[in-house]
């Protein structure tokens, strides 16, 4: 496009999957990319130890994120801008505008903001009591260090990926979850090293004391505590629309806001639908910039 109005063709928001793929496909149609984020590209990936879910041959996270990354870096039609973040998101009738950190604006006709998600707390659930201000691990930090047994709170699926990346490991899990989880439950039910423990609520204090769907109160016994809750969406401030669970659903945006990856749904959060929704969001907005959109165009 290159129109001198403004600093790009595409604004993209967050450096994940999503936002990679969004700067990958806006390039090989020909769409200049300015990509904001503000730690490294592909951050969360490094904290994934196995992959059995994503094409291209990668078994881990870390090969993963090596090879996007090192795509993004060598894209000509990118400018990556690393280590700041956008405070303000603000949408007008022909064009986006981000605020940054560090006072800079950019512009563009249209943004992808591919900001992701990060982990829930124990004060973020209702189904937990926990001591003001308890801030605990994520499971992904826990090593799998021979005879402990740790306890895990919430039943997401980072629990499976842990169980893979150790499969020699004899840690064991006791995994305390809601009703809600059960279903996220079924692939680590079988393994051995796994406890499953149903709970209508659990306090933490000294110890972690249970009440069970039938009322029966238990004190769970284990060497540390981690989480595996899920996430919270982790959208910038502005002219984003939220739902009363806080994510950003594509439909209802603004026409010059596209959302991709994590940010959109907690049911889809996936390495594989980032990365096509990313794409989508892309290809979108280099048919909406050429008015080749049709009525039943549902902003991607």
């Amino acid at each position: 496009m290159g129109d001198t109005l403004y600093d790009t063709d595409l604004l993209v928001i967050g450096g994940g999957p999503a936002g990679c793929a969004a700067v990958r496909m806006a390039a090989g149609v020909g769409l200049r990319t300015v990509l904001v984020e503000p730690d490294r590209l592909c951050r969360n990936l490094y904290r994934v130890p196995a992959l059995d879910n994503v094409l291209g041959g990668h078994t881990s996270g870390p090969a993963l994120a090596d090879a996007i990354t090192a795509e993004i870096m060598g894209t000509e039609l990118c400018r990556v801008e690393l280590g700041c973040y956008v405070s303000e998101l603000r949408a007008a009738d022909d064009h986006v505008t981000v605020t940054l950190d560090t006072g800079a604006r950019l512009t563009a006709p249209y943004a992808v903001v591919a900001t992701g998600v990060g982990p829930l707390q124990p004060r973020d659930v209702p189904w937990i009591t926990a001591p003001d201000g308890l801030t605990l691990p994520p499971l992904w930090r826990a090593g799998a260090e021979e005879g402990r047994t740790l306890l895990v709170l919430g039943g997401d699926r980072p629990i499976g990926t842990f169980l893979r990346a150790h499969p020699d490991t004899d840690t064991r899990l006791i995994v305390a979850y809601p009703a809600a989880d059960a279903y996220k439950t079924d692939e680590i039910r079988d393994d051995p090293r796994v406890t499953l423990v149903p709970v209508g609520h659990l306090t933490l204090s000294g110890s972690a004391e249970v009440t069970a769907p039938d009322g029966l109160r238990r004190a769970l016994a284990a060497d540390a505590v981690f989480l595996s809750l899920g996430s919270a969406p982790a959208a910038p401030p502005g002219d984003l629309v939220r739902g009363a669970d806080g994510y950003c659903a594509p439909s209802g945006q603004h026409p010059r806001v596209l959302v991709a990856g994590d940010l959109r749904s907690a049911r889809y959060q996936r390495i594989m639908t980032a990365l096509g929704s990313g794409s989508e969001a892309a290809l979108h907005a280099y048919y909406a910039a050429r008015d080749l959109l049709g009525p039943d165009d549902a902003a991607g």
